[in-house]
């Protein structure tokens, strides 16, 4: 920017001066212009139901009799004045002063003469201060630390995923495979010559795209891309909800990116984080010099934990603002999913809060009435507008029917993350095998509440951070039994009931804990555990999609049946998942020790069962013991079951079998 107060920083308010040299103030007759928000747009706003708000607020390119220009609007309802200040007239806030609609407290101005790439801001005015503030819908911004909006035109580009698009209308998600790969795009790849640098969007497409093909992946989720002033953040204190980050390039260098996954058939789900956003000054704190998006009382408004803010959803201009952001994502950049951010911090008054520090709701209880309502009208208008687009939530609690439709009193999201099982299962895989069969029910317990919800399993980055190390560096044993141990417990993670979730770095064995400023430690796979360990998620990635057995019935209780989960003195588990058609199922035999055990299995059917993997396999770094290629079962009754089979249980793996009828 050509002017240096418009780098800010700190958390201050960047306070400034009207510029009084009239032979440097630049007045144009802004009102004369046909104004953009009708008296129906500023309706809706105020009643909070205007879910496209974006095409009206923000900046936008327009052309009134000929004359070319910019469409500023923006909500400032306390603000004594509003000005738009940018490089088309020198920063200056007496040139562009916009008109204010009473009493809705929108602002708007028709500037002419300004070219797409501008850079803008707000210069708000509240009593004797004014204050330079990024626009809220801004669709681009300069690149971080600057932080001046600029305009741009997203409607040009062209785009060629209108197949994924009409296929997805009818997408089955419920009874489909989802195995979804968490992605930084910072650091998932840097350029070998620059590691410095980060790749742009379209340089990570062409890598990332080939990449998740190869390993068998069928969505990628994207780490927070809106705009945020700290890249530490890893996105998730954003001040440009409606901006891609510029770190990584232009918004049609992230159409570009979409289109291309579109086009090789894999969905696209980014994080979005409603729940709090930073104090920065030029971003959405005391926008207007009031509490306008968030709450005035701290007990209502703060994040104590993370130093930030909390919306005031009970606002309806603010959830309104929320949801058309929610609808912009899925609507401009044609993105697959949304992956909703701390979902408990929004569900409770009294999220980490000390007795008193918290203001109960009108019926005295501690659930957030409006955050509840704001969400439910959230994924109400997605499921409306986009059909089979996925809401899914980050919910750590036991907060009943998250992923349960509205009308049944649920909040109305597609999918629910499982970090009960998260939690569970990494701190068992923590335990040395030998202390294993003191903690059997680690494991054994997600399956009392697995049909509870629409779950994910998760292994996401905030596994691999703060302290906590790499997964492969969690596992317990020596060198072997470490990778031994990473590929049980992802094995395990592909045949448990629920939709798959692996953050990257994690499927070819990083030993770093994740560091959102370097790359992944790719140069790894040069040695063979860690090329075996991959290979394993692309093959596990295959199986499941190939077996119905495996994701049909992810939801209900009839895709699943334990066939042995007493015998917690040798660690030992065996069960069965099951498609929609009862001859189509799969017998899973886990051992969680470096023990080779062999025992008797009941089974279904009197039939030969081929062994299709085990992830002690020779191929990824095992011991190459298993079943293969297979066990011919006898009439016995065992565990319940009509046959038998004489099954051997590799040591700290899995081996799957499959009916041969």
């Amino acid at each position: 920017m050509s002017n240096q107060s418009h780098a800010n920083f700190s958390n201050k308010k960047n306070k400034i001066k009207t510029e009084k040299n009239s032979q440097r103030t630049i007045l144009t007759n802004t009102t004369r212009y046909e104004k953009f928000l009708s008296e129906y747009d500023l309706y809706l706003l105020g009643e909070g139901t205007h879910w496209k708000s974006y095409e009206k607020l923000g900046a936008h390119l327009r052309e009134i009799n000929g004359v070319k220009g910019v469409n500023f609007a923006v909500w400032a309802p306390n603000a004594t004045s509003v000005s738009v200040i940018g490089d088309f007239n020198q920063w200056v806030t007496t040139a562009n002063p916009m008109y204010k609609h009473i009493p809705s407290g929108f602002w708007e101005v028709f500037v002419p003469n300004i070219e797409e790439l501008s850079t803008y801001k707000f210069a708000v005015f509240s009593g004797d201060n004014c204050y330079e503030k990024s626009d809220p819908f801004a669709f681009f911004a300069e690149v971080p630390p600057c932080t001046a909006s600029r305009v741009v035109n997203l409607d040009r580009y062209v785009w060629h995923d209108s197949e994924w698009l009409d296929k997805r209308k009818f997408f089955d998600w419920q009874h489909k495979p989802i195995s979804v790969y968490e992605v930084h795009l910072g650091s998932w790849r840097r350029p070998v010559e620059s590691p410095q640098h980060w790749l742009n969007y379209r340089e990570t497409a062409d890598a990332l795209v080939k990449y998740v093909l190869e390993m068998g992946y069928t969505h990628i989720e994207l780490l927070p891309i809106a705009e945020h002033p700290l890249s530490a953040s890893w996105g998730y204190q954003i001040i440009g909800y409606f901006a891609t980050t510029s770190r990584y390039g232009s918004p049609e260098d992230f159409m570009y990116f979409v289109d291309l996954c579109h086009q090789n058939g894999i969905g696209v789900i980014v994080d979005w984080v409603p729940a709090h956003f930073p104090r920065d000054g030029h971003g959405l704190h005391q926008f207007d010099g009031t509490a306008l998006y968030e709450h005035a009382d701290p007990r209502q408004g703060e994040h104590r934990d993370w130093g930030t803010l909390i919306f005031n959803y009970g606002r309806n201009e603010v959830s309104n603002f929320l949801i058309s952001n929610a609808i912009f994502w899925l609507d401009k950049y044609h993105v697959d999913g949304l992956r909703v951010d701390a979902v408990a911090s929004m569900l409770y008054l009294d999220y980490s809060r000390e007795e008193g520090d918290w203001i109960p709701n009108e019926f005295g209880g501690r659930e957030n009435l409006k955050a509840i309502k704001f969400i439910k009208t959230m994924n109400e208008q997605v499921g409306e507008q986009f059909p089979n687009v996925l809401t899914i939530a980050e919910e750590s609690t036991a907060w009943a029917g998250v992923s349960r439709p509205t009308y049944c009193g649920g909040l109305g999201f597609s999918l629910k993350w499982n970090m009960g099982w998260m939690n569970d299962t990494l701190r068992y895989m923590r335990h040395d095998p030998v202390h294993r069969k003191f903690h059997h029910d680690e494991l054994t317990f997600s399956l009392i509440y697995a049909f509870h919800e629409n779950f994910v399993l998760p292994i996401s980055h905030d596994e691999v951070v703060h302290g906590k190390g790499s997964v492969l560096d969690q596992m317990s044993g020596d060198l072997w039994q470490k990778f031994a141990n990473a590929r049980l417990l992802y094995s395990y993670m592909w045949t448990h009931p629920g939709k798959k979730l692996h953050f990257m770095g994690c499927e070819f064995g990083q030993w770093n804990e994740w560091n959102f400023d370097e790359s992944l430690q790719w140069h790894l796979l040069q040695w063979e555990p860690h090329q075996g360990l991959q290979a394993c998620i692309a093959d596990l990635n295959k199986m499941y999609k190939n077996e119905p057995a495996l994701y049909e019935l992810d939801f209900e209780g009839n895709g699943f049946e334990w066939i042995d989960c007493h015998n917690w003195e040798s660690s030992t588990f065996a069960f069965i998942r099951k498609a929609k058609q009862w001859t189509n199922f799969l017998v899973v035999l886990c051992n969680f020790t470096p023990v080779p055990r062999t025992m008797k299995v009941g089974v279904p059917i009197n039939c030969y069962y081929e062994e299709i993997f085990s992830s002690d396999s020779i191929f990824y770094g095992g011991s190459n013991t298993g079943n293969g290629p297979g066990i011919q079962a006898i009439t016995e009754n065992t565990h319940g079951h009509p046959a038998t089979i004489e099954a051997f249980f590799p040591p700290l793996a899995i081996s799957v079998l499959k009916p041969k009828l």
